[in-house]
């Protein structure tokens, strides 16, 4: 196989068959400190892409001889929506998929052209990065290609999301020292209430990246996942990296509630045991309700 891998088994999909649209080499408009690609000089599109036809063929004998997977994953050694033919694989994807969810993880950083937003609509989940708001802080982090601008990608996202009907999931990377600060985090936080997603995944550095830059802490993840309102926030922590356990009252609980969502992975990595008992009876009293999103079980004041 050449243009297809996995599956893959993700916490936040489930099980995931993935499609690279970019194998040869790497090939993105952005050349982000924390890629697990190596470094490379940005790029407005794909060379030698591979055929829709190639494509489709390896992934009808994959479901030909396994279980439909939860999701199938449109991806690329960088950027898929550099892919020019991706309205066509998704109009035959969604003729094959069963009942397979179909998605696509970009940076965000061609959704003012029409022609991808076109393509964008007919995926069941699209998964966007933000991971700045700001002008320089974007460059900082993401080094993008010159003419791509924060601001028409904002501006892109909000329009977008009024077209789309499906599930908008945005990403934040956090990379120590360069996007960590609460200013940048809560900036985030103001643009995400104009783009209205259904989901906010924040995570930072897990693999090796292409700069030497670090990732931040469990605990700060948290602490920073605090400071965006009103959002389903995931966060993506660390493996194997603990972060102390909180003791909260049942009006702490819902106070906090009232502003974030927590998810299952929430209650079990920040709360003690008085804290979790003290959640789970609010849930049997009505005050908390239980609601899921793509496999994701979300808590939230009823």
């Amino acid at each position: 196989m050449i243009y297809i891998f996995g599956p893959v088994k993700s916490r936040r999909f489930g099980i995931s068959l993935g499609i690279d649209l970019s194998p040869d080499k790497k090939s993105c408009n952005f050349d982000c400190l924390y890629c697990e690609l190596e470094k490379a000089k940005p790029v407005s599109k794909i060379e030698n892409e591979p055929p829709v036809e190639d494509i489709i063929k390896e992934v009808k004998e994959f479901l030909s001889k396994n279980p439909y997977p939860d999701v199938i994953t449109v991806t690329a050694n960088g950027e898929p929506t550099l892919y020019s033919k991706l309205e066509e694989l998704i109009d035959k994807l969604n003729q094959i998929k069963n009942g397979s969810k179909t998605l696509i993880l970009s940076n965000g950083s061609t959704i003012n052209n029409p022609n991808v937003r076109k393509a964008l609509k007919k995926f069941d989940i699209v998964k966007l990065s933000l991971d700045a708001a700001d002008e320089k802080t974007f460059r900082k982090v993401d080094k993008p290609l010159k003419g791509i601008s924060i601001a028409d990608i904002i501006k892109g996202m909000e329009e977008f999301r009024k077209e789309y009907n499906g599930l908008l999931i945005i990403e934040i990377l956090v990379v120590k020292n360069v996007n960590d600060t609460e200013e940048n985090i809560k900036n985030i936080s103001e643009v995400l209430k104009r783009i209205k997603p259904d989901r906010v995944d924040i995570g930072t550095i897990d693999r090796p990246p292409a700069y030497r830059v670090y990732p931040v802490s469990n605990e700060e993840l948290y602490h920073l996942a605090s400071l965006i309102e009103g959002q389903n926030v995931v966060v993506v922590s660390r493996k194997n990296e603990s972060v102390p356990k909180f003791s909260l009252t049942k009006e702490d609980i819902i106070n906090t509630l009232k502003k974030r969502a927590y998810t299952k992975d929430d209650i079990e990595g920040l709360l003690d045991e008085n804290s979790k008992k003290n959640f789970l009876e609010l849930l049997k009293e009505g005050e908390i309700k239980e609601e899921e999103e793509m496999g994701v079980i979300f808590y939230r004041v009823k």
